[in-house]
């Protein structure tokens, strides 16, 4: 064991007082693994409990907050279930009693005593004429209790790790933040700190935790949501400063090989494309090393310019990795590519993922190694260590906003400085874009290839359902398939929302009992939703119900038309990214909204989807609508390293962050000076792959 006065912020939390090896693993589920971590780990919301309630003033459904004294107390079993254990308690103030009762907590009967001070909070609930409350928070009231946590205070409320109450995770937080923020160390310059009034550090953590008033606590909030953007902009910028004049890999851009493949694809370029494909060969004609985001709606042709990249570095005697986020979308690409290059002799094209067999793996990873691997499509699976390129020149990542930062870059890392083309099918309004990925240089493909025909958006409320069933329907009959999306997985009692397994049950024995249905869900392990997607694809299921992991997913021409219940709880982008999954193929395709708009908010987002068909437009008015609201998550762009900062609510404070870091970089671009070096240690810490990505000659 790990002496107390030992322990610094990196140390892990099983060390820590009353956690323990047992109790880390729960930790470990929330992504705490160390006390910094638990530091970090912010209140998703708060509750004002600094107002104290008098007893004769409480009425039915109050969220209230007492002090009151012990009168009696006692636990019984429910008359129902001999297991279930009732705790009741009486207390009184000076001006009235009242009963609170707990359920399955028999322990407190050992906690409370009689003529005890404590403080309650919880809620007000009628049980036949009598008012009680209902397994409320409590703290004990004595003299040496000076620190009330759950209540009398603005108080935190945390997502928890499994097992653990709120009562003893403010503890928690609480002991860390007494023992170790005189151990905390303040990274960002004094001189940024004091230009754009910050707390310090340790003060901002207190107050993010456990704030004296909401004015602090929105300071906290300001100076820990300044702190990650500019992290995260001085990686960009560190990174930026190190590519520049830094030598990289001529290609032959003008070969033969593009213009081949070009003239025999079935289909003409858009005038989109071709102006992209120009602006990609001249990076990578040029001896710098390329670093291009590549930003195309769904279905608007990235992966044949991703191909017509490829090749140009293939002709000079290079290599070409290609990453996709899911196995099944590699093979997608892998496919395609393939019968497009067929007439290409030359070209190995290889599929490595994490599911194909050892032997076949090995042969795969030699080929690649002796250079015999001309192209590379694969997965996460590239990143392994036996991966090992001879000559890469070109790294391809698609749908970029599912991987980190940390993670682009490690691919790179497996040649010496390829040119790195990245893709994303989620439309960003291009400020936010250039703020986003100031270390890219940006290409936007704008328009769809001709034949493509616009998606008929329809609006139904609940009650014209059928409706949209029976479009679905006529689909269905004319040898087309179907989506059927919902938001949840299980049904939600709470937002009286179907779910898609009770669905799935009732749509399949019921409404579409004569067609082949399958369910798709989050919660499947990944095997079993590529097995269901291929499934689909190949056309052994007419109908998929589905959440929201068919956002990025594989061509299913015969999919024809969508139907999205709930469309009022989605996201403007997710919707569009949603209805990108039909309208693969020629044939003329639908999507259904059904929804029960309450708000003028979610009334715009739907007309929205019914008016406009693109995506950039449409992420356009998503900021006009809401603001930033669903717009941007870490999820979505792969942000992982923003905890609590969010670009799209806070684009003023992120363009601070930006220009801080810009100036910072300009001045000390190795981060040498003395004022800086903590700034260094922390971006090292924060993404370990800094140290080889920064190498500055």
């Amino acid at each position: 064991m790990v002496e107390y006065k030992q322990k610094d912020l990196q140390t892990p939390v099983r060390y820590l007082k009353g956690i323990g090896p047992k109790r880390a693993e729960n930790f470990a589920k929330s992504s705490i693994y160390t006390i910094e971590d638990l530091l970090y780990f912010f209140p998703r919301r708060y509750e004002d409990r600094t107002n104290i309630s008098l007893i004769k003033d409480l009425k039915e459904d109050m969220l209230v907050t007492i002090k009151a004294r012990v009168l009696a107390k006692g636990s019984r079993q429910s008359f129902r279930n001999r297991r279930f254990n009732i705790f009741e308690m009486a207390v009184s103030d000076d001006t009235g009693k009242i009963p609170c009762i707990w359920f399955n907590q028999p322990y407190l009967k050992d906690y409370f005593q009689v003529d005890s001070e404590v403080i309650l909070h919880g809620k007000v609930e009628r049980y036949g004429k009598i008012l009680q409350i209902s397994n409320p928070e409590f703290e004990m009231v004595s003299e040496d209790n000076a620190e009330v946590l759950s209540v009398g205070r603005i108080v935190p409320v945390y997502s928890l790790p499994p097992g653990l109450s709120q009562r003893v995770f403010r503890k928690f937080i609480k002991h860390v933040l007494d023992e170790f923020l005189p151990k905390v160390n303040d990274f960002l310059p004094f001189n940024i700190r004091t230009k754009n009034n910050l707390l310090n550090l340790a003060k901002s953590l207190l107050e993010i935790h456990f704030p004296q008033n909401l004015d602090l606590q929105k300071q906290a909030f300001r100076r820990l949501c300044f702190e990650e953007f500019f992290l995260f902009e001085s990686l960009l910028m560190l990174r930026k400063s190190a590519k520049v004049g830094k030598q990289g890999i001529t290609h032959n851009t003008q070969g033969n090989l593009p213009k081949e493949f070009l003239e025999n694809l079935p289909f003409k370029l858009t005038a989109s494309q071709k102006k992209v494909i120009a602006e990609i060969a001249y990076d990578m004609a040029r001896p710098q090393v390329m670093q291009r985001l590549l930003q195309g709606d769904v279905g608007s042709g990235k992966t044949v310019v991703a191909v017509v990249a490829g090749l140009m570095a293939i002709q000079g005697g290079y290599q070409v990795a290609f990453m996709a986020p899911t196995e099944i979308l590699a093979k997608q690409h892998y496919e395609k590519i393939k019968s497009q290059i067929v007439n290409l002799k030359q070209i190995e094209i290889c599929l490595l993922t994490s599911s194909i067999d050892k032997k076949e793996k090995e042969r795969i990873q030699q080929h690649i190694r002796e250079g015999k691997a001309d192209l590379v499509i694969g997965t996460h699976a590239l990143l392994e260590g036996a991966v090992q390129f001879k000559k890469l020149g070109l790294v391809v990542i698609d749908e970029q906003h599912k991987f980190g930062v940390g993670q682009r870059a490690l691919l790179g890392q497996k040649g010496i400085s390829p040119d790195v083309l990245i893709m994303t099918a989620t439309p960003i309004p291009r400020t936010l874009a250039i703020t986003l990925y100031g270390d890219l240089d940006i290409s936007i493909i704008n328009e769809l290839p001709p034949g493509r025909m616009p998606i008929k958006t329809f609006s139904f409320t609940l009650d014209e359902r059928k409706k949209a069933y029976a479009l679905c329907k006529e689909q269905l009959d004319a040898g087309h398939q179907v989506f059927l999306v919902y938001p949840v997985i299980e049904e939600s009692y709470l937002l009286d929302m179907e779910g898609a397994k009770k669905m799935f049950e009732k749509l399949k024995a019921g409404e579409f009992k004569k067609y082949r249905v399958g369910l798709i869900h989050g919660k499947l392990k990944q095997p079993e939703q590529d097995g269901i997607m291929l499934k689909f694809k190949n056309q052994e299921l007419d109908l998929l119900i589905s959440t929201t992991v068919l956002e990025v997913g594989i061509d299913i021409p015969a999919a024809t038309c969508m139907i999205v219940e709930h469309a009022e709880r989605f996201g403007l982008s997710q919707l569009h990214q949603l209805r990108g999954r039909v309208g693969r193929g020629s044939a003329e395709s639908f999507c259904c909204l059904v929804s029960d708009s309450q708000t003028a908010e979610a009334k715009a987002r739907v007309n929205a989807m019914v008016n406009y068909n693109d995506g950039f437009r449409i992420a356009e008015e998503d900021l006009k609508i809401r603001g930033p609201g669903e717009f941007f998550g870490s999820r979505q762009h792969g942000l992982t390293e923003l905890r609590i900062a969010n670009p799209l609510t806070q684009m003023q404070l992120l363009k601070k962050a930006r220009e801080e870091a810009i100036k910072l970089v300009q001045l000390d671009a190795r981060l040498a000076l003395r004022q800086n070096l903590a700034l260094k240690q922390k971006l090292i810490q924060r993404f370990p792959e800094y140290e080889k990505l920064m190498t500055v000659a």
